[in-house]
């Protein structure tokens, strides 16, 4: 037990803790409340100001609410405001096909641009190709029965029309004015399941060429990156005017045994459409150069393998009774290697080059028979007739 001397000087010290304690709350009362008493006098705190730069506003709690509401707009969607609704999808029914599982309805649909008030809307020839019935669904949804116009094999391009008040017009712009790098934007209905689909990318080149199992060569054909997709075929390519600058006719992924591409799609240009639906909705049909012949089309490689003179040109198989060819003298196995001034090779294949021509001109062939070459003039005539 401790000792009485012990006890009372355990108590001072206990004491003395206390009484520092308690002052340093006097005190840091009395600091707390002369701050705020030379705050509100006006004494030297009053003076003090942030720089200008530092100044920190706070915006009121009704501004805040105004963000959600601004109007956020930009070329793109200004765009597809104005032209969307003039977009379609195409429905081609065509016969029904024998299955595994029976009789099934052959549907495909692809895509399409009104581009009259009339009712006259462009596609792809692809796209209505042995249709038994052709179907229009607008953009909101309202599906109309369509008749077909016409078509352009050559082109891919063709002409249905569907009555009635059309939702908006679309405008054919100058193909010839687009530059690569030009923001472009491709709507179309996808897979079809995906409608009025919006795809944005740039002009990626122009005046490609792509061949075809027809040994024909699509020409003059815009480049985009923007990702067009089986049922896109037949819909707008737009530039920021909002008006076509091309068709879209197809993709290109690679070849067997080629890397995969992804990116390369490939639309008719606009002037060579309108230029297409023009003689379309006129006569029913492109006027189109024809000599009334079926041929083969030579290259190097069947050329060594036959044993031929020439490394290009056309192999007359045939020529019709009657024909521009016939009434010419041209015979089965002519082979033509020249129109006019032209010569056939793989950057001019022969359909290309009769196709610089129109129906009724008059050109000079040069051809190939029996090892002798020869010239002869023919008077074109047209495919519609022969």
């Amino acid at each position: 037990m401790e000792s009485p001397s012990k006890q009372n000087s355990t108590f001072k010290i206990l004491l003395l803790l206390a009484g520092f304690f308690t002052a340093g709350i006097i005190g840091a009362l009395v600091g707390g409340l002369a701050v705020y008493l030379a705050v509100w006098s006006g004494d030297r705190m009053a003076d003090v100001s942030f720089p200008e730069s530092q100044e920190v506003v706070v915006a009121p709690v009704e501004s805040v609410a105004q963000v959600e509401t601004w109007d956020i707009s930009t070329s793109i969607t200004d765009t597809i405001d104005q032209v969307g609704p003039a977009v379609v999808t195409v429905v081609n029914t065509q016969s029904p096909q024998q299955s595994f599982f029976g009789t099934v309805e052959a549907v495909s649909s692809g895509s399409g641009a009104i581009f009259s008030k009339d009712g006259y809307i462009v596609t792809n020839n692809h796209v209505v190709e042995n249709a038994e019935s052709l179907s229009v669904i607008l953009a909101d949804g309202t599906e109309l029965p369509a008749e077909l116009v016409g078509v352009d094999t050559f082109a891919d391009i063709a002409v249905v029309k569907v009555e009635g008040e059309m939702p908006a017009v679309m405008e054919f712009g100058n193909s010839d004015l687009i530059k690569p790098g030009e923001t472009v934007i491709a709507i179309g209905s996808p897979l079809g399941d995906f409608k009025n689909t919006v795809t944005v990318g740039v002009v990626s080149a122009v005046d490609r060429e792509i061949d075809t199992s027809t040994y024909y060569q699509m020409e003059g054909l815009i480049q985009t990156d923007a990702a067009i997709n089986s049922g896109n075929s037949g819909g707008p390519l737009v530039n920021l005017a909002g008006q076509i600058i091309g068709i879209n006719t197809l993709v290109i992924r690679g070849q067997t045994g080629a890397a995969s591409a992804e990116g390369l799609g490939f639309s008719i240009p606009s002037n060579v459409a309108r230029a297409v639906v023009g003689q379309i909705i006129e006569k029913g049909y492109v006027s189109r150069p024809a000599l009334g012949i079926s041929w083969g089309w030579i290259t190097p490689t069947a050329a060594q393998r036959n044993n031929l003179p020439v490394e290009y040109g056309a192999y007359i198989t045939e020529v019709g009774e009657g024909t521009p060819a016939d009434n010419a003298g041209l015979q089965a196995g002519d082979i033509i290697t020249k129109l006019d001034d032209q010569a056939l090779d793989e950057e001019h294949p022969f359909v290309n080059s009769l196709f610089e021509h129109s129906p009724g001109d008059t050109i000079v062939l040069t051809l190939v028979r029996d090892g002798t070459e020869m010239q002869v003039n023919v008077t074109l005539g047209d495919r519609t007739e022969l």
